[in-house]
């Protein structure tokens, strides 16, 4: 008996796999978290160079006295006062434009963020989009190497070392004292996280029927949105980065009850040759959801998926390698803007707290959207509108920048919010879109193949949100959102090309896929 036929008598959705699924679906609040937490530990607050003979300098003006003082010894900017500069003056009274080494924070929002524990400005302003980058990496590697381990030695146990991983670095990090062990610990993080989330969708979506494996597979961003509702809310009321940190570290210890919580995957049991386990682990499923199952479970026809393929076979054609690269394509580009966008939040004009609950807002009407959308208006026409509204919003933010001025500021935060909107939704759509489009036989290595072009997108996401430190003047809020919308824009007219999945029956085989035309 085949698998799925399996499932049919199980019940597609019963409470056994309800339960399950909500089970893997939490640690999805808490890794939202984590990989958005440096929208606020890594803000950078207004700052300045402190002066030189003033050993309690702040940044807060205390009087004449001190605003005189104050133009004597730093050098004043576009923006203000020199960040990065100050005078030196000589016996003679001659003064030159040196580098300072020590600085004042505006502390009316932050308490403290690791920018300001550690100085990461002036020269070392790089180092933020580079813990990012590595946070990113991080995830890249654990998709590689614990997608490997946990064919190895299961995805239970695999699980677990990701967890123990994910809490002991998580809250290692508040503990950091300097770059490398933060950037260090933030990798780790992100391996684990991609772990976590990895290896637990898996076991929890494999009992779940083809039929309702769709909307199971965009529920769980519902989960990732209100992850960034409850980091929003931490972030407000707690205004030192070690202390949010911890806060938003610690719940992953729960997690490790999922050892008794969590069974190991029945596929990959069979898979092992341990038919008992996996037959156990089914039947317990069938008592909670009071059906019945045949005497005889397993044949030798249960785990056979058909005649395999190698993922190169994609590239053999010339219609197959245009859509593959398509598709890759736009993995790339739609999860370097949702994280990029969700990074820029800090580099927007306005209220942080405000411009990112107004965005998780945006993010969780489009997955509230795409659930009632997708069956109604297809894979294809909600992805291109999606990109091509978040593209054209980015796009668009270059006008009240060009011809506005800062009492249009907050225009651009709209459009930036419509363009995470757009975003957010292609996001949740793709990952059902591209696995419709890949045959059966080839599906699983093509979505692995898609997934490592998504990791690369967001590695470089960080760089283009902090594109607008390196330029400064009219262009610093609106030049990333530019890049995002323009690259958001090719990706929605490419996928015009792409064939339509709705209601087709989907290819099963290499030749099928050359057929499936649009």
């Amino acid at each position: 008996m085949k698998f799925d036929d399996i499932l049919e008598h199980l019940g597609d959705f019963g409470p056994y796999q309800k339960r399950l699924y909500l089970l893997v679906c939490l640690p999805s609040i808490i890794i939202a978290c984590q990989v958005l937490l440096p929208v606020f530990i890594l803000d950078i607050p207004a700052h300045r160079c402190a002066v030189p003979s003033l050993p309690n300098d702040t940044y807060a003006i205390q009087g004449s006295w001190h605003q005189d003082l104050i133009n004597q010894s730093i050098p004043s900017s576009k923006d203000g006062w020199s960040k990065c500069n100050v005078y030196s003056y000589n016996t003679a009274g001659n003064r030159t434009v040196v580098g300072c080494n020590k600085w004042v924070y505006d502390r009316s929002q932050y308490e403290s963020t690791f920018i300001t524990e550690v100085d990461m400005i002036c020269d070392k302003a790089f180092y933020r989009s580079l813990a990012n980058m590595i946070l990113f990496g991080g995830t890249l590697i654990g998709a590689l190497g614990l997608g490997l381990l946990s064919d190895i030695i299961g995805r239970k146990k695999t699980l677990l070392i990701s967890i123990v991983l994910w809490a002991g670095t998580g809250i290692g990090t508040a503990f950091s004292t300097d770059f490398i062990s933060f950037a260090t610990l933030r990798f780790f993080t992100g391996l684990s996280t991609s772990g976590i989330f990895m290896t637990a969708f898996v076991i929890g979506l494999e009992l779940v029927g083809p039929s309702k494996r769709t909307i199971a597979g965009m529920v769980i961003m519902l989960f990732w949105a209100i992850g960034l509702f409850v980091l929003t809310i931490c972030a407000y009321l707690i205004r030192n980065w070690k202390t949010l940190t911890l806060v938003t570290s610690v719940p992953s210890i729960f997690f490790l009850s999922y050892w008794w919580l969590i069974p190991e995957s029945a596929r990959w049991l069979l898979s092992k040759g341990r038919d008992d386990e996996a037959e156990e682990i089914i039947r317990n499923a069938a008592k909670v959801n009071k059906t019945e199952l045949p005497p005889k479970l397993f044949d030798k026809s249960t785990l056979d998926d058909g005649p395999k393929a190698k993922i190169w076979q994609l590239f053999t054609t010339p219609s197959l390698l245009f859509r593959t690269l398509i598709v890759f394509f736009n993995w790339f580009v739609v999860s370097m803007i949702y994280y990029g966008l969700g990074l820029n939040v800090s580099n927007l004009s306005g209220d942080s707290y405000l411009n990112f609950t107004i965005a998780n807002i945006a993010e969780t009407v489009s997955y509230a959207l795409c659930i009632l959308l997708l069956d109604r208006l297809g894979r294809k026409v909600l992805h291109c509108s999606a990109m091509l509204l978040g593209g054209i919003a980015c796009l668009a933010t270059m006008f009240p920048v060009i011809y506005g001025d800062e009492s249009h500021e907050w225009l651009t935060t709209i459009l930036s919010m419509v363009g995470k909107l757009g975003a957010s939704g292609a996001f949740a759509i793709i990952y059902v879109f591209a696995g419709e489009l890949f045959p059966t036989v080839l599906r699983n290595s093509a979505l692995g193949a898609s997934s490592m072009c998504a990791r690369v997108g967001g590695m470089i996401s960080p760089y283009i949100a902090d594109l607008g430190l390196l330029v400064g003047g009219d262009l610093k809020t609106a030049l990333p959102l530019i890049v995002f919308g323009s690259a958001s824009v090719a990706a929605g007219l490419l996928s015009l090309f792409l064939p339509e999945t709705l209601n087709r029956k989907l290819p099963d085989t290499i030749d099928d896929a050359k057929q499936f035309t649009r």
